[in-house]
């Protein structure tokens, strides 16, 4: 059970990161971006999702991030953890440590495994993108990670990604008790194709639309293919003519995890008024995989993919990620993402296009930062 997190120390008030055409609240509990605002093309988009509740309507034994739920945030470990769900990097403290224009540096104040937990923020001018990382120093075992990012869509979207090898769910459904609330896919279930997945009556689900059932709770995964280069996730909201991109390293963080939050829970603080929030969460985290984590060896592992973060005692381990959004006024579902030195291009599937720039070298990290034991994890999102 989680404890009740105590009152965020005075000086640790949220701090904004400025850039040119660019903006966001870092919150140093829990270590949330929140506001991330971007100009483009003299359209003002904001993507990101904020929970409806205020935090003293969170139940005490609550994770304390639930509070103040919404944005993005580092899991770590992924997952039931002691010091709440998602681990001390989602419900700790993170203390500033350094700041310069456009970068802010912070510290989790309780380890993780042992290790020390350092966060990465930078804004570029001009650039409508967040490049973040995340290094552990030190430390021991492995975990799951994943950055936790969660796009607002009050009116619907749709979703397309980097070449994934199949789509699956957790071990179990995330609600079970029909009084609590309702998850709509099947458990566990793969399939390699996102806009037939398995529902949990008869019938299939398309992956590629949010929302696809009214008052549900689902999680699913989707696993990137070995020889992709750039991993990638847009998130197209036509009603606002804008998309929302998410962009990693496969080789590092392999799968990219969907949780459809759509009004599926009724207890507090959910209360059913949590609707249209799609989590987009880019990591390693073997666990949430219902049917690959129980089988020898776990497809991951054979393809040469990571399942966890394997802490170094010795040295430092990293992951990096970038969040953005650009104007996209067609609402044209995205065909491609490519990056190419420091432009990257977004076309449509009806051929609209956007070049902006990019950081090209932020995501090139050379060889595995993570490696993949099996673990099995009693699973709450």
């Amino acid at each position: 059970m989680s404890q009740p997190v105590p009152d965020p120390a005075p000086d640790l008030a949220p701090a904004t990161l400025v850039a040119a055409g660019i903006s966001l609240c870092f919150a140093p509990q829990g270590g949330a971006l929140r506001d991330l605002t971007i100009q483009d093309q003299g359209a003002e988009i904001a993507p990101l999702h904020r929970a409806p509740w205020a935090a003293a309507e969170v139940p005490p034994d609550a994770p304390p991030h639930q509070r103040g739920l919404g944005g993005d945030f580092l899991a770590a470990p992924m997952g039931p953890d002691p010091a709440g769900l998602h681990g001390p990097a989602a419900n700790g403290l993170w203390r500033p440590v350094a700041a310069a224009p456009g970068t802010l540096r912070a510290v989790l104040e309780a380890p993780v495994q042992g290790a020390t937990l350092v966060k990465e923020l930078r804004l570029v001018d001009h650039h409508p993108f967040l490049y973040q990382r995340h290094l552990f120093i030190g430390g021991s075992g492995a975990l799951p990670v994943a950055n936790h990012a969660m796009v607002a869509l009050p009116r619907g979207g749709r979703l397309s990604f980097s070449r994934k090898r199949w789509f699956e769910t957790l071990p179990a459904p995330l609600e079970t008790d029909p009084t609590r609330g309702r998850s709509c896919l099947a458990y566990p279930r793969r399939a390699e194709d996102p806009a037939e997945f398995p529902g949990a009556k008869d019938g299939t689900v398309n992956l590629h639309r949010f929302p696809w059932g009214p008052a549900h709770e689902d999680f699913v995964s989707g696993v990137e293919d070995p020889a992709s280069t750039l991993g990638w996730t847009a998130v197209v909201r036509p009603d606002e003519g804008d998309l929302f991109l998410s962009l990693k390293n496969p080789a590092h963080l392999p799968l990219t995890m969907l949780w459809h939050s759509n009004g599926g829970r009724d207890y507090p603080p959910w209360n059913g008024r949590h609707l249209g929030c799609l989590g987009v969460e880019e990591g390693a985290a073997l666990p949430v995989l219902g049917l690959s984590a129980a089988e020898t060896p776990d497809p991951l592992s054979a393809a040469g993919q990571p399942g966890l973060l394997t802490l170094d005692p010795l040295g430092t381990v990293e992951i990096r990620h970038v969040i953005g959004a650009l104007h996209w006024p067609s609402g044209q579902t995205v065909a491609g993402v490519r990056l190419d030195g420091d432009r990257l291009t977004v076309t449509g599937d009806w051929g609209a296009e956007r070049q902006v720039p990019i950081l090209g070298a932020w995501l090139g990290l050379a060889g595995p930062a993570v490696a993949a034991p099996k673990p099995r994890l009693d699973w709450d999102a």
